[in-house]
């Protein structure tokens, strides 16, 4: 963004998402820890003006008693922490003394922290429209057209592996799974950290895609609607269901080579949890032998019990695709930097 070169230290200037986002210095979100904590901007950082307490005392003055009122008790709150403010402002910006400022609306509470930023000698750019105008761009980011390839596949063919694979060789790859920190079933949490919101998924997503723009195609793994408890965005999921698919396989051997790989250490007491969560999807019979095998430590019989529901699941799922695969391509034993070669022919064939 040229013109930002132009703001004289102290000054501050009012730009849209796409400026925004391309722009220097630190994100730095003005909001309450919670309103951050629902979702935010990909590398943003918390320095919030009011506490969460302290906002809704705000909000409750402002409503009962106007908006005079409301800004002097949030003065009065403020006032004591603006010395410690000011000094982590310098902190974040950048060498040419730049940062990025925003909070919901663009309003009150951004606008106050460009001012003490710019008593810094600090150049501020402001979020115009603020939060809410960021949400509203990472809808539209859903709405556009984007040159996909979904990698299918039953559950163990190693299908994020290969997505990483491809990654490293230079492809264009969305890893739904990696932004959502879920790998997509009953199990599909064990070993990984809390997930985001749906809302800051969404936010992930859409940081994705912009940083892949003009790149074609761009590889996807089949996903259910829901990556755990975070939810596709409904205009991506048509997408997603709509484009071409690559569909891989493996011997049942490897599959379940590869899960007791990824499932294995994560302990009895999980596992028996999470086939518990699917008991009724899996039957009595299934459910029972499985959870006698991870009692006894046998994952790969553990394994083998709770493929078919898995398998079947995947079949239904690609059949109501309404379209055959674009190619099938039988893995065997192959690693995943070998098949990433065969998808990297694939890929220019689609393209």
């Amino acid at each position: 963004m040229d013109d930002a070169g132009t703001t004289q230290p102290g000054a501050e200037l009012v730009v849209g998402v796409e400026d925004f986002l391309n722009g220097r210095g630190s994100i730095v979100d003005v909001r309450s820890p919670a309103e951050f904590e629902r979702g935010h901007l990909p590398g943003a950082v918390n320095l919030p003006l009011f506490s969460d307490a302290e906002r809704a005392a705000v909000g409750t003055a402002f409503r009962q008693e106007g908006r005079r009122r409301a800004v002097q008790l949030g003065l009065e709150m403020v006032g004591p922490r603006l010395a410690a403010m000011a000094l982590e402002l310098s902190g974040l910006a950048d060498a040419a003394g730049q940062l990025r400022v925003h909070c919901w609306r663009g309003g009150l509470r951004s606008t106050s922290v460009a001012w003490l930023a710019g008593l810094q000698q600090l150049r501020v750019w402001l979020l115009g429209g603020g939060y809410k105008a960021y949400r509203r761009w990472v809808l539209e980011q859903m709405e556009r057209p984007w040159p996909l390839i979904v990698l299918g596949g039953r559950t163990g063919t190693g299908k994020t592996d290969l997505l990483l694979a491809l990654e490293r060789r230079g492809a264009a790859v969305v890893d739904l799974e990696g932004l959502a920190q879920h790998r997509g079933s009953s199990f599909g949490g064990l070993g990984l950290p809390a997930q985001p919101s749906t809302e800051q998924f969404e936010n992930r997503l859409a940081d994705r895609l912009r940083r892949l723009r003009g790149r074609t195609p761009i590889w996807v793994e089949a996903e259910s609607a829901q990556v755990g408890r975070c939810r596709i965005p409904a205009a991506f999921w048509r997408q997603m269901r709509e484009a071409a698919v690559v569909e891989i396989d493996r011997p049942v051997a490897v599959r379940v080579s590869q899960l007791v790989a990824v499932y294995g250490p994560q302990g009895k007491d999980n596992l028996r949890q999470a086939t518990e969560r699917i008991a009724r999807r899996l039957g009595p019979q299934r459910t029972t032998a499985a959870l006698a095998a991870i009692d006894a430590g046998d994952w790969a019989s553990a394994c083998r019990e709770m493929l078919d529901y898995y398998d079947r699941c995947y079949d239904h799922e690609l059949h109501s695709r309404g379209q055959p695969p674009l190619q099938r391509l039988e893995l065997g034993e192959m690693g995943a930097e070998q098949a990433a070669v065969h998808l990297m022919g694939v890929s220019t064939g689609a393209a």
